[in-house]
């Protein structure tokens, strides 16, 4: 799996660009998500959501440590601090539990919860 950023051109309307980003499961499904860095967990309302526990390196690339649905966001993001995450990277667009399990499955190996 790995990202694909999206690039965003501005606001609409003048509120600020949404950091957009995707990423392709081992299927080659591509997922959008929104990018948040971690200290924004507490501001965010999902539910139903998918949380991804992203860490970013030194040379931009985005590591995957961990993805889950179950739980809050701050729940989410207080295991994804633990795994050693600096981002959080939210897919609100699985409707399901079914298909928020397979987008999880999708991503990482182990299906981690």
């Amino acid at each position: 799996m790995r990202e694909v950023r999206i690039r965003t051109a501005s606001g609409l309307r003048g509120t600020p660009p949404v950091a957009l980003g995707a990423w392709r499961g081992v299927s080659g499904r591509r997922y959008v998500v929104i990018v948040h860095d971690l200290a924004a967990a507490p501001m965010i309302e999902a539910p139903g959501a998918v949380v991804l526990g992203v860490r970013r390196q030194e040379d931009g690339i985005a590591v995957l440590l961990g993805a889950g649905h179950l739980g809050s966001v701050v729940e989410c993001a207080a295991q994804a601090a633990l795994d050693g995450a600096t981002e959080l990277h939210i897919h609100r667009l699985a409707d399901t539990a079914v298909e928020r399990d397979a987008m999880v499955r999708d991503l990482v190996d182990d299906g981690i919860d």
